[in-house]
């Protein structure tokens, strides 16, 4: 098995895997932040697919594990030492209702019970806003809470 990566001047970084069974998996991450992936059996076979960034992150995840269940851009975990405990993150984009406003302002955590893990705006990610942070229309923000606080926070504030 070998694994290598190149840079693509103008196109983006290539890499690729070639498997123990003489299969080659290649994955061009684009400058335009979309995502190629091409598949070549041992035997000369191609396909291929053109994948948006979350599409790509998905069959990240499945690869490596890491999504147990998921619904649109949700996750939900359930962990060995903790039984009872269902933990769900998922990410909704906001519109006019929270614009302008704080998340202290909007009172989230006590009226949702969720917390807000992290804010996507323009691209750019505020990991761990502080209860002064003020949204902007179109953020997009990552939530954890139970399915119930999830029910909650999409009710009061993204519907």
């Amino acid at each position: 098995m070998s694994f290598v990566s190149r840079d693509m001047p103008g196109i983006g970084t290539k890499y690729e895997l070639d498997t123990e069974d003489g299969d080659r998996v290649s994955i061009v991450y684009m400058e335009d932040e979309g995502v190629q992936l091409y598949v070549r059996s041992g035997e000369g076979d191609y396909c291929s697919a053109d994948l948006t960034p979350p599409e790509a992150r998905r069959i990240g995840n499945v690869l490596t594990g890491a999504i147990l269940e998921t619904e649109e851009e949700e996750i939900c975990m359930v962990f060995s030492s903790f039984a009872d405990l269902k933990i769900k993150m998922h990410t909704y984009k906001l519109g006019d209702r929270t614009a302008g406003r704080t998340i202290s302002d909007l009172n989230i955590r006590k009226s949702t019970g969720v917390t807000i893990v992290a804010v996507s705006r323009k691209g750019e990610s505020i990991i761990n806003p502080p209860a002064t942070f003020v949204f902007e229309r179109g953020d997009s923000v990552l939530v954890i809470g139970n399915p119930e606080q999830m029910k909650n926070f999409e009710e009061e504030f993204v519907r």
